[in-house]
């Protein structure tokens, strides 16, 4: 599994030997099967995943029930509730397995380890941030401005293996509407091809 969070980082970022020999001591492998929990809201997250296979998702879930979807995290991605990673506060988000899963983790302490023992994982991180700031900005902007046509449409044609492996339920959830839109989307583009 190291080898896959290598690869990754070297998309980044340039590693040396050493570098890489360090890596391995600062991650734990572990496998969850699909439905098993990551976090839970409420406990304090005490550690950062890299998905080396399979899909996860981030989700809230609000007093009156209602499931919010907040990411999908399949190989590549890093998920954490991060204000409870890095601030030891109670996680809102849940996070756990659509598919069975195998991950890379790294607690808190390691977090800070790893950035002084090899500085490049610094930049590395900050690269992270930046990226997934604007996806959210992006994502933010996109539920503010698009319809739901546009936002159901536009996650096909960026994310088309994504809509293979998900729910139409969570994708409705992950795009902030119901299912039954979704379904009259699809029928409705069924119909003008």
């Amino acid at each position: 599994m190291i080898e896959i969070l290598l690869a990754h980082i070297q998309q980044k970022v340039t590693l040396n030997q050493t570098d890489k020999v360090l890596l391995s001591a600062y991650f734990t492998p572990k496998k969850i099967r699909k439905k098993q929990y990551l976090l839970q809201q409420g406990d304090v997250c005490k550690s950062m995943a890299f998905v080396a296979k399979g899909l996860l998702r981030t989700y809230n879930i609000d007093d009156s029930g209602q499931q919010h979807m907040s990411i999908f995290g399949w190989e590549g991605w890093w998920l954490s509730d991060f204000n409870s990673f890095l601030n030891s506060e109670p996680a809102v988000f849940d996070i756990d397995a659509i598919e069975d899963s195998e991950l890379l983790l790294i607690s808190r302490e390691d977090y800070e380890k790893i950035t002084i023992a090899i500085p490049i994982m610094d930049r590395y991180f900050r690269i992270l941030y930046q990226n997934s700031l604007v996806t959210k900005e992006k994502r933010l902007m996109s539920n503010i401005t698009h319809t739901a046509e546009e936002k159901y449409l536009h996650l096909v044609k960026s994310n088309p293996e994504l809509i293979a492996r998900v729910s139409q339920n969570l994708i409705a959830s992950y795009l902030g509407l119901a299912p039954e839109t979704i379904s009259r989307i699809k029928k409705s583009h069924a119909r003008n091809k």
